[in-house]
């Protein structure tokens, strides 16, 4: 597996001091599931226009993409694009009010920083439909995400492979919590429309990795409090860090280190992994997560 600077710095534009918001108390209904879904779709269908707009054909042959990655990835955003006109139908039809396209800051700089975060988005993507599928009452609702979660996974495991990362290092995608896919995203919201629907969701305190190179089980690696220290959660003095799977958390004392914590990755985990700091090492809720999650990608016992 290979991990790279500029992977890095894709997974450090998750820690860019997210917002911490107050939890909206409100219902969740199909429609609010729907609207937190095209939230994210928004994000990626304007990711991948303002990407295609600033990055040529001729860029990503040069940055080491070849033909036919380019065109591939104008289907990609032709995708984003219809699953944004999809849920705002859908949410329309259904009486409720969709969300508008928000303010958006990326931090790609080039083809390679742009890829990589595509990556990272498009894994997101799929963790936040699988998380939100239990939560969906309708069938034909659960269908149509469903459709969009399959769609996003071989996103996924296309721009993985063509960085050279295992396609599918796992043999089981990991499902996050509403709240757990907003602290990811809200990094680079920068404002939305005062007319948007309020979605019951919070922003943890951001996590960010910062080790650099191959990472697979057994690796220490630090997590970066970035510009906050970390306060004891619920009287714990021990906290943990805790790696979220389909099965359940897998938790590892968590040791305090200058700027954040360190922890050992587990056995259990591949790919695009997701590590939140918790007092807790029973079970992991909103109410127990101190910070995170953090993104780390980690190496399959392959070492594809």
């Amino acid at each position: 597996m290979k991990y790279s600077v500029v992977a890095a710095a894709a997974l450090a534009g998750f820690a860019t001091a997210a917002p911490t918001v107050q939890k909206r108390q409100a219902a969740i209904t199909d429609a609010t599931i729907l609207n937190y879904a095209l939230t994210l779709e928004h994000l990626e269908d304007k990711f991948y226009r303002e990407g295609l707009a600033n990055y040529t054909h001729a860029d990503f042959l040069a940055a080491g993409f070849a033909d036919p990655f380019y065109q591939n990835l104008m289907t990609v955003s032709a995708d984003e694009t219809t699953h944004v006109s999809f849920l705002t139908t859908a949410l329309t039809a259904a009486g409720a009010t969709p969300v508008a396209e928000c303010t958006y800051s990326f931090p790609a700089t080039d083809p390679k920083s742009f890829v990589a975060l595509a990556s990272v988005l498009e894994g997101v993507g799929v963790s936040a439909y699988l998380g939100a599928a239990a939560d969906i009452m309708a069938a034909d609702y659960l269908t149509a995400a469903g459709s969009i979660l399959t769609v996003e996974a071989r996103h996924s495991a296309y721009i993985r492979a063509a960085l050279s990362e295992a396609p599918f290092a796992s043999p089981f995608d990991t499902p996050l919590d509403f709240d757990e896919v907003y602290t990811l995203a809200a990094p680079f919201i920068v404002s939305c429309p005062a007319s948007n629907p309020a979605l019951p969701v919070k922003a943890f305190p951001s996590l960010a990795l910062g080790t650099t190179g191959t990472i697979s089980a057994g690796t220490t690696i630090t997590l970066n409090t970035p510009g906050y220290v970390l306060q004891p959660v619920n009287g714990a003095s021990q906290l943990y860090g805790a790696f979220i799977t389909v099965t359940g958390p897998i938790f590892v004392p968590a040791t305090a280190v200058n700027g954040g914590y360190s922890v050992v990755v587990p056995k259990g985990v591949a790919g695009q992994t997701y590590v939140v700091l918790t007092g807790c090492n029973e079970a992991v809720t909103d109410d127990t997560v101190a910070a995170g999650p953090a993104i780390v990608e980690v190496a399959s016992a392959a070492g594809a």
